[in-house]
């Protein structure tokens, strides 16, 4: 990194406050210059490095904070079961429900914490202040983990439709909790049942309308064609089968439809809550066009993808990539001094934001953004050990509009 390089950082770098709880400003008063930046921006990715730091949690209930009061957000879209995150929806619009209850059912651990629940706490403190038409919504992105689907279709079935009632207990009952990829020998059957239900529905409408109305005959539809897409995600190989799209890119896929299902059918724009590989503008793990691919393909420059990185300190996630051990903390060092982090740390050891739009007409500055680079990147889970030497390679230009970078991690808190 040369020093033209670390002097525009340095001048272009946007402090970052009240992220931690001994914070003396806990506003965000500071991300006034991110106004302009994000003027004509439909859609914000924010991600994250790991799925449990604390601080990215803060930072991101700071920016939705600021883009829901000043820059005219109504919705917050999440990397969570588009099924589960109905009921936090119902909470943080009306109240209803238990708010607990609502973060833990989100269908993942990594949202199951105390940071996600202030989160949501301040959504419902939000709306109950402002008139209907400007409410953040709380919108569940992705397709997996539908059991809340299967229950609600259930229950219609046994008042209209008794014979097909049995969601639940045959093939389609094991979309509950599968996981990408994991139900490919079932492929076949899955898909034409799942189809059939939404052809059924959509078959039936007009006689199920006159029982429970229209909107409940819409409500139903949706979570047939969540049932649809949970199938398609859980029944391909995870990174595909000669011509066969895999797994993750198709998720990858749902999720974007869903956002920009979302964005078309709200008055204000979208914030998007997810890994920094899946709001990344060009592909993760290698080969996967990221959910930020097709939303850059779609929106153009109205898509702002922003990298979330952190320095040293700790983490949780699950041990050695298990789906079944409970996620604890993981402690790590700065990474080496090649690395995104270490660069940024060497311009300011306080957190910050850069946004890297404003550096590609900087000759210097484009040509770093340009070069290969390491950064990291952790998942729910994490490889025993090696972890800690883990990184992924990036070209930042291609990846990301901006990066805010958190010095010190500390582990998101569960709920017990």
């Amino acid at each position: 990194m040369t020093k033209e390089v670390q002097r525009w950082l340095k001048e272009n770098a946007l402090p970052l406050k009240g992220l931690h709880p001994e914070a003396s400003d806990p506003g965000y008063g500071d991300l006034e210059p991110l106004r302009k930046v994000l003027r004509d921006v439909r859609v914000l990715g924010m991600g994250e490095a790991t799925h449990g730091t604390a601080e990215f949690f803060r930072l991101k209930h700071l920016l939705l904070r600021f883009l829901v009061e000043e820059m005219g957000f109504t919705a917050l879209a999440m990397e969570a079961s588009a099924s589960a995150a109905q009921a936090v929806d119902d909470y943080v619009l009306h109240g209803t429900g238990d708010a607990v209850d609502a973060v833990a059912g989100l269908g993942f651990w990594t949202w199951r914490t105390r940071e996600m629940l202030d989160v949501v706490e301040w959504m419902r403190d939000h709306n109950r202040t402002v008139p209907q038409d400007r409410a953040v919504r709380f919108v569940g992105i992705d397709p997996q983990r539908c059991g809340p689907s299967l229950a609600a279709l259930g229950a219609v079935l046994r008042t209209l439709a008794p014979e097909r009632a049995d969601i639940t207990g045959g093939v389609l009952g094991a979309l509950a909790e599968a996981r990408t990829g994991s139900l490919v020998a079932q492929r076949p059957q899955l898909l034409a049942e799942a189809r059939d239900l939404e052809r059924f529905l959509q078959e039936e409408r007009p006689r199920l309308a006159s029982h429970i109305g229209d909107t409940a005959v819409d409500q139903a539809l949706r979570h047939a064609r969540l049932i649809v897409a949970a199938a398609d995600v859980a029944s391909r190989p995870p990174r595909g089968d000669g011509e066969e799209t895999g797994a993750l890119a198709a998720r990858d896929r749902h999720m974007a439809q869903a956002v920009v299902s979302l964005e078309e059918g709200t008055a204000g724009k979208v914030a998007v809550w997810a890994h920094n590989g899946h709001v990344c503008t060009d592909r993760y793990a290698r080969d996967i066009p990221a959910m930020g691919h097709h939303l850059r393909d779609h929106y153009g420059e109205r898509y702002y993808a922003l990298g979330l990185l952190f320095g040293e300190g700790a983490f949780r996630a699950r041990p050695g990539n298990s789906a079944t051990r409970p996620p604890r903390k993981h402690t790590i060092s700065a990474a080496g001094p090649r690395s995104v982090e270490a660069q940024l740390a060497s311009v300011t050891s306080e957190d910050h934001l850069i946004d890297l739009r404003a550096g590609r007409t900087e000759p210097a500055v484009a040509e770093w953004l340009e070069s290969q680079q390491f950064m990291r990147s952790f998942g729910a889970g994490v490889p025993r050990v090696t972890y800690r030497f883990s990184m992924t390679q990036t070209v930042l230009m291609r990846e990301y509009d901006g990066l805010a970078y958190v010095a010190r991690s500390t582990p998101s808190v569960l709920l017990s």
